[in-house]
């Protein structure tokens, strides 16, 4: 196994609908929000962790591949490509050489010949540009979004909640690398994650997906890729 490239694909998010990328905090504080998002402990800006947007993209091309099933809901490994049909083997074992695999399988990662994980997704930051013109028109970097539910008999509203998020319009930079061994040509994983940005812009990331939070989309700084994601067919 030879490493022959690594393709760096950079460009920005556009936050089309109010992002939420949860915190996880445990602790409450007097006067304090929720539900809040993750932000830089430093500068308190938001931005979005590249676990967040490998974990969905990586859900996506499994739930698309079919195997889904077969994993009981947990991420795909190669325990799970035993005793299925040739296409969807070899499916899972492009999305397993892309994305990895738990260290538990180290062995059988190397009799199989997968290797190392290939992609790596940097987390986000604010761009530049975005963030300047937004401090100069006093627009703010989060906003807090009150929901509840509704009694169907009595039509009241109740469970208040505060959530907040990332406004539409906000912009991040972001980073993918992807390494090219020379075992891998015949897998067009270049292709593979492509599609599953694609995927991406058709469902949403973060939290609240179903009450229409984090649509994206994806700019590429590369007008050649930029192209060749504008005419892709993440269902071809």
């Amino acid at each position: 196994m030879k490493l022959l490239d690594i393709l760096n694909i950079t460009g920005r998010i556009i936050v089309k609908t109010g992002l939420r990328i949860g915190a996880g905090d445990s602790e409450m504080r007097i006067g304090g929000l929720d539900n809040p998002i993750i932000k830089h402990p430093h500068t308190l800006e938001p931005y979005i962790p590249g676990s967040s947007l490998k974990g969905k993209v990586r859900s996506l091309l499994e739930l698309q591949s079919g195997l889904v099933p077969f994993t009981k809901g947990g991420p795909l490994a190669l325990k799970h490509l035993k005793n299925i049909n040739n296409d969807q083997q070899a499916r899972g074992r492009k999305i397993i050489k892309l994305f990895g695999t738990g260290g538990a399988e180290e062995e059988e990662l190397l009799e199989q010949e997968i290797g190392p994980t290939r992609v790596a997704f940097a987390d986000c930051s604010l761009n530049e540009a975005w963030k300047k013109k937004a401090l100069d028109e006093g627009w703010t970097f989060t906003e807090v979004k009150s929901e509840n539910t509704i009694n169907r008999i009595t039509s009241v509203a109740q469970h208040p909640r505060q959530m907040e998020r990332v406004p539409a319009g906000a912009e991040f930079d972001f980073r993918v690398t992807l390494k090219k061994f020379d075992q891998d040509a015949a897998d067009n994983l270049d292709a593979l994650l492509l599609a599953g940005l694609k995927l991406l812009t058709l469902d949403a990331l973060g939290g609240c997906g179903s009450r229409g939070y984090g649509r994206i989309e994806f700019h590429f700084d590369d007008a050649d890729l930029a192209a060749q994601f504008h005419n892709l067919s993440a269902f071809a």
